[in-house]
C-alpha cells in the first residue's frame, strides 16, 4: 500500500502529477469554450488517449488520498462516461456531489482536484482543470467556527500546486464553476487564503509606500509577515461569507440569480466586508489578538486594491472600495493632503459602521419596497459619495429613466462604467498597476 505523503514539496514533483498536469494542459487545448471536443476540428483518438493518461495518473496518484477515495473513484466514471457520449459538454455531477471538503476540515489535510471548469477571476471556458491543494484549519478558527460565527461551508485552502486555469486572478475554488446536468444545492465553498495574502501584501505595501501612509505599529506585522496574513484572511473570510445569508436582506442579494444593477453587487460585498469589520472589533474586545488586524485588511485591500483590480465593466468589487474611500474621506478619517495620505486610524472604527448602518438601512426598507424602487435607492446611496459617469443615463434622474418598461431597460441603460475612478485612483493606479498585474498566479 502507497504510504500517505505528508511532505508537500514531495508530493508536487511526483512525476505522476506532472505527467497528470501534462495531459491537463493537452486536453484544455482541445477543447470548446464550453469543455466540449469538436471532433470536426480535433482528433477525438487523441482525446481519448489523453484522458486515458489523466484516468491512469489520478488511479495512481488516489491510494495517497485514502480520504477523498469516493471522489477520485466517482471521477474516474465520470471521465470514461465523458469519452464514451462523444466528448460533449461535461456533465461531472456525480464526482462533484461526491467531494465534500466541508466535512474534513482538517488542518494540513491535502486534496487532489480535477473538474471541467471555469475559475472565476481567471479563465472563462469550463476546460479541465487540475489543483492540489492543503485545507487551512487550525485550532483557534475551529474554536471561533464553533462559536458565534458558525460556517459549515467554509473550506479555507492554500495552493501547492496548480493547471493554468490557476495562473491567474483566481483564488476560490466554488462548486458552481464546475460542468454539470443540473444545478445541485452546494455545500461548499474554498478560498485560497495564501494566495489572497501573498497578494495583499505586495499590492498594500506599494500603496503605502507610494502614498506615504503610516500604519499603526500592530498594522505592519501584516505587511512583514505572510504567516499572519494568511491566518487574517481567513479571519475574514469565515466571517464575510456567512454574512450573505445574515440580515435584514433584500430578496435578492446573490441567493437567486437574477441580472440586476452592478451597483447591487457591489453593496452587497461591502455590507458583507464591513460585517466582517464589526465582527472583528467584537472579537478583539473579547480577547481575540488576530481580530484587529482583520480591521486593517479591509481597509487596505478594500479601499485601496480592489478599486484599481480588474477592467471597468460592472466591477462591482472596485465600486465598493470607491464608495468605501470616498465615505471615509468625506468623513475627513481619510486625507490625501501635501501628496501624503493619512488616517486618523482613531476615528476609523466609528466612521465604518456608520457606512455599515447606511447600508443596513437600505437592506432593511428594501422589504417595503418594489424592486425597482430598491435599485433607485440604492444608486442614490452610492451616488450621495461616488460621483456617477457624466454621460449616465441614471445621473440624469428619474425623468431619463425607463420606469414603465420591463427592467431589463433599467440594467441596459447602466453604462459599462457607470461610476468612473476618480483622479487619486486614476494617479495611484499608474504607480502600482504593474504591481498589481504581477500578482496575477501570485502563491503564498
Amino acid at each position: 500500500m502507497v504510504q500517505i505523503m505528508r511532505d508537500t514539496t514531495e508530493l508536487v514533483a511526483l512525476g505522476e502529477w506532472q505527467a497528470l498536469k501534462g495531459a491537463v494542459e493537452q486536453l484544455g487545448e482541445l477543447q470548446s469554450a464550453d469543455g466540449s471536443v469538436d471532433g470536426e476540428v480535433h482528433d477525438l483518438s487523441l482525446a481519448g488517449k489523453l484522458v486515458e493518461e489523466i484516468v491512469t495518473q489520478v488511479r495512481a496518484l488516489a491510494p495517497r488520498f485514502p480520504h477523498d477515495s469516493a471522489y477520485h473513484d466517482a471521477l474516474v466514471q465520470d471521465l470514461h462516461r465523458w469519452v464514451e457520449d462523444g466528448f460533449g459538454v461535461p456533465d461531472f455531477l456525480d464526482s462533484l456531489l461526491a467531494f465534500a471538503p466541508q466535512r474534513q476540515r482538517v488542518d494540513g489535510r491535502v486534496h487532489l482536484v480535477l473538474f471541467p471548469m471555469y475559475t472565476q477571476n481567471g479563465l472563462l471556458d469550463r476546460h479541465f482543470q487540475a489543483v492540489l491543494l492543503r485545507v487551512v484549519w487550525p485550532d483557534w478558527v475551529a474554536e471561533i467556527e464553533a462559536g458565534a460565527y458558525d460556517n459549515p461551508q467554509f473550506v479555507p485552502v492554500a495552493f501547492l500546486d496548480f493547471t493554468s486555469g490557476y495562473d491567474t486572478n483566481s483564488a476560490v475554488l466554488f462548486p458552481e464553476t464546475v460542468s454539470v446536468r443540473e444545478v445541485p444545492k452546494f455545500g461548499w465553498g474554498a478560498i485560497f487564503c495564501d494566495r489572497e495574502a501573498a497578494r495583499f501584501r505586495r499590492v498594500a505595501g506599494a500603496v503605502v509606500e507610494t502614498t506615504g501612509l503610516e500604519l499603526p505599529a500592530d498594522a505592519a506585522v501584516l505587511l512583514a509577515d505572510q504567516a499572519v496574513a494568511q491566518d487574517t484572511f481567513v479571519l475574514w473570510d469565515l466571517i464575510h461569507d456567512r454574512s450573505h445569508s445574515r440580515g435584514d436582506l433584500p430578496f435578492d442579494p446573490f441567493m437567486i440569480k437574477q441580472r440586476m444593477p452592478y451597483w447591487l453587487y457591489a453593496l452587497e460585498e461591502l455590507r458583507c466586508d464591513l460585517t466582517a469589520f464589526r465582527a472583528a472589533g467584537e472579537l478583539a474586545a473579547q480577547g481575540e489578538s488576530r481580530a484587529r488586524l482583520v480591521q486593517y485588511a479591509i481597509l487596505l485591500d478594500r479601499a485601496f486594491r480592489f478599486p484599481l483590480t480588474g477592467n471597468r465593466v460592472r466591477n462591482y468589487d472596485g465600486l465598493g472600495g470607491q464608495l468605501l474611500f470616498a465615505y471615509l474621506h468625506q468623513r475627513h478619517v481619510l486625507n490625501w493632503t501635501d501628496n501624503r495620505l493619512s488616517v486618523d486610524w482613531d476615528a476609523l472604527s466609528g466612521a465604518v459602521l456608520d457606512l455599515l448602518g447606511e447600508i443596513e438601512h437600505l437592506y432593511w426598507r428594501s422589504i417595503d419596497r418594489p424592486k425597482v424602487a430598491h435599485w433607485i435607492a440604492a444608486y442614490e446611496l452610492v451616488t450621495t459619495y461616488v460621483t456617477p459617469n457624466p454621460a449616465s443615463t441614471w445621473a440624469r434622474g428619474l425623468d431619463a429613466l425607463p420606469l414603465d418598461g420591463p427592467p431589463k431597460e433599467l440594467t441596459d441603460a447602466v453604462l459599462p462604467d457607470e461610476f468612473p475612478l476618480s483622479m487619486f485612483f486614476e494617479a495611484l493606479g499608474k504607480r502600482v498597476g504593474e504591481v498589481i498585474e504581477s500578482t496575477r498566479g501570485i502563491r503564498g
